[in-house]
């Protein structure tokens, strides 16, 4: 009988460790809507709540990782996969699949706090101006038409690209290493970040206890990235959100 080697029968699954951490996020935001509790760490409420903006942004960051284990981490399955065959091999290959899926998380908490502060601006612009707290639905309305047009931009299709070809792009960005694997995990959050970002604003706006987006949204940007068809699928959710910004904007009681 041939000995199965020994890096072989060490190799951690960490596809089943991920898939572990996007289950748990699930239970989490389910829990958090069925309990009525996600409202606490909630965008809007931690603004308007009175609590200091450095405790506001870490309350959110720390909801903010499980928004993005549910809904980015099974779009990044696929790449998670074959840098666990490739680094196999490596030494200490487990810091290194760490440091690949870690860096990815760190690109989009920087989005998630970017997004934070900037909604701070947001709502101190609406608390000055009479119009836009009588018409709060312009902004939920142009977040999603931002969203719907982004979907046909160069940018989005070129990360796209990135994010669809896991073999080009571990050709091209892959070296052994936990630095490296650092470096090569944040290139790809960064490609995802550049195709997702617009979608995950609307998932922002909504806060992460509202189940029916969030899956939607999730599945989307999964097919956008692995179905033979996701680039047709892009643009015609693109034609769908922009419908519904419109609308929202338009003729907000009947959205």
């Amino acid at each position: 009988m041939t000995a199965v080697p020994r890096e072989t029968r060490a190799r951690p699954t960490v596809r089943f460790d991920v898939r572990w951490v996007i289950g748990g996020a699930w239970l989490l935001a389910a829990a958090a809507e069925l309990t009525g509790r996600g409202g606490l760490v909630n965008h809007d409420q931690l603004i308007e709540g009175g609590v200091p903006t450095p405790v506001a942004l870490v309350l959110f960051l720390v909801a903010w990782q499980a928004m993005v284990a549910a809904m980015m981490l099974p779009s990044a399955l696929p790449v998670i996969r074959l840098f666990d065959r490739v680094s196999a091999a490596q030494p200490r290959a487990r810091m290194a699949r760490f440091a690949f899926v870690a860096s990815y998380i760190v690109v989009w908490t920087g989005f998630g706090g970017a997004a934070f502060l900037f909604d701070t601006v947001v709502h101190a612009t609406v608390d000055s101006s009479p119009w836009l707290l009588s018409h709060p639905f312009v902004i939920a309305g142009a977040t999603l038409l931002v969203a719907g047009l982004f979907q046909f931009s160069p940018l989005k299709e070129a990360c796209l690209r990135q994010c669809r070809n896991p073999g080009a792009f571990m050709l091209r960005y892959y070296r052994r290493g936990i630095g490296r694997a650092f470096v090569t995990g944040a290139w790809h959050g960064t490609f995802c970040l550049g195709c997702c970002w617009a979608l995950m604003l609307v998932a922002f706006a909504l806060g992460m206890a509202n189940l029916v987006w969030m899956a939607g949204l999730m599945l989307l940007m999964t097919l956008e990235k692995r179905w033979t068809h996701g680039p047709l699928l892009a643009r015609l959710s693109g034609v769908w959100l922009t419908l519904i910004g419109v609308m929202v904007v338009t003729q907000p009681l009947w959205a």
